[in-house]
């Protein structure tokens, strides 16, 4: 019986490392995705402002293409007033002048509203693009420095999968299956000493004969309190 306890006190070490393993794993995980959320969000600003500075500049491109248009409507309407006989018709086309510069003129107004616009919208594109430069050389590191953790845990994990795998087949069914009960609730202590009469699981006094029974280990006992399966460290 002696060589089930020693093999479930190595087994449950095993359990804890790669529970150990687990969770570290969970949390670079998380910290990787927050990393990599942080990253989008930031390449997701520089994106909308550059697909903003893209729909300025077009609408821009139309505004100037508009105003050249209507400035030759001008000179072509300028170049006539030469050739006109009757009064009438020269009031006509200084009025058709003048509605065309007036269009010109609110053309060129908008031109340099959207000037504005995209000045402003290409310096706040700059500043993302340059947080988003520093913030990717930033994460790139730690990113390299999570991979190369987890590639650890993961080398580690098959190794004492392996030598688990090895341990848990030796048991006997009904053992094995207290021991992963027990493993999983309670917080991955299923095998804990019985120490001065004293379960170091649950804390609580154990009955003087069982205890004394635990030196014997005829047959693995279980705290009456906790359900934990219970060992003593041999009398000096």
């Amino acid at each position: 019986m002696q060589d089930k306890v020693e093999l479930l006190k190595e087994l449950q070490g095993i359990d804890q490392d790669l529970h150990r393993i687990q969770s570290s794993r969970k949390e670079l995980g998380k910290e990787r995705a927050d990393l990599g959320a942080n990253l989008d969000k930031v390449q997701a600003m520089v994106d909308s402002l550059t697909a903003e500075v893209e729909k300025l500049q077009a609408e821009r491109k139309e505004l100037t293409a508009a105003l050249r248009q209507e400035e030759e409507n001008v000179a072509k309407a300028e170049s006539r007033l030469s050739a006109i006989k009757t009064q009438k018709e020269y009031v006509a086309v200084l009025k058709e002048i003048d509605t065309a510069k007036k269009l010109n003129k609110d053309l060129q107004d908008r031109i340099e509203a959207k000037d504005v616009e995209i000045d402003g919208l290409s310096s706040d594109r700059k500043e993302k693009e340059g947080e988003l430069a520093a913030l990717s050389e930033k994460i790139s590191g730690r990113l390299d420095e999570i991979g190369s953790v987890l590639a650890g845990y993961d080398e580690e994990a098959t190794g004492q999968t392996g030598q688990r795998d090895g341990l848990f087949g030796q048991l006997p069914v009904p053992l094995r299956k207290r021991y992963q009960l027990l493993f999983e609730r309670r917080g991955g202590m299923a095998m804990v000493e019985a120490r001065n009469g004293t379960c170091s699981g649950c804390n609580m006094q154990l009955p003087p004969q069982l205890f004394n029974s635990l030196y014997t280990i005829k047959e693995i006992q279980s705290c009456p309190h906790c359900g934990r399966l219970l060992f003593v460290l041999p009398l000096a």
